[in-house]
């Protein structure tokens, strides 16, 4: 039986899912017997790649680049899992909504700044006007809240998928049953 392909994706979060994804630690070992990393922030690969099986996406569409990203990905994914707060909610990120993206570029690029402060034109990624949840851009199968969620209940939603069943991840959450 040929392995199924994984990936992971972050957008903008703080790679807090990522890191809990690694306390797997030697659980890491039974994912890797049945699924290949074949995109990730992990490792090196550039360009996310056709047939994904299964994805993890880590983070809110906060900018036209994640935009552009998270609608690739869906392209080529099969199971799209939206994982973490940030990518369920839009949590942290979503919290400069209120301001507007004029008054956080000010407060970041002129206000906080002592060296040459002004907005940079080419080297930072243009802001969506709100920072939204994944669901809002695009299709979701699996949501698995959680800031972030644990590696048990990351190990039980890779593994789930990898058999082929859906999570029941209500049971596996602490707003579970």
């Amino acid at each position: 039986m040929s392995k199924l392909k994984l990936a992971t994706v972050w957008l903008d979060g703080c790679s807090g899912c990522h890191m809990s994804l690694l306390d797997l630690d030697e659980r890491l070992l039974a994912v890797a017997e049945k699924a290949e990393l074949v995109y990730s922030p992990l490792v090196d690969q550039k360009i996310f790649p056709n047939g994904v099986d299964i994805a993890l996406v880590e983070g809110a569409v906060s900018s036209e680049e994640d935009l552009d990203k998270i609608q690739m990905v869906r392209e080529r994914t099969k199971t799209l899992v939206s994982l973490g707060d940030c990518a369920v909610t839009a949590n942290v990120p979503g919290m400069r909504n209120p301001f507007g993206v004029r008054a956080v570029y000010a407060r970041a690029y002129r206000e906080n700044v002592t060296l040459e402060p002004g907005i940079p034109n080419d080297s930072v990624p243009r802001l969506l006007p709100c920072s939204r949840p994944v669901h809002e851009a695009v299709p979701i199968d699996v949501y698995v809240p959680g800031c972030p969620p644990s590696a048990d209940t990351i190990f039980y939603v890779i593994g789930e998928l990898l058999e082929g069943r859906p999570p029941e991840i209500c049971a596996k959450t602490r707003f579970g049953a």
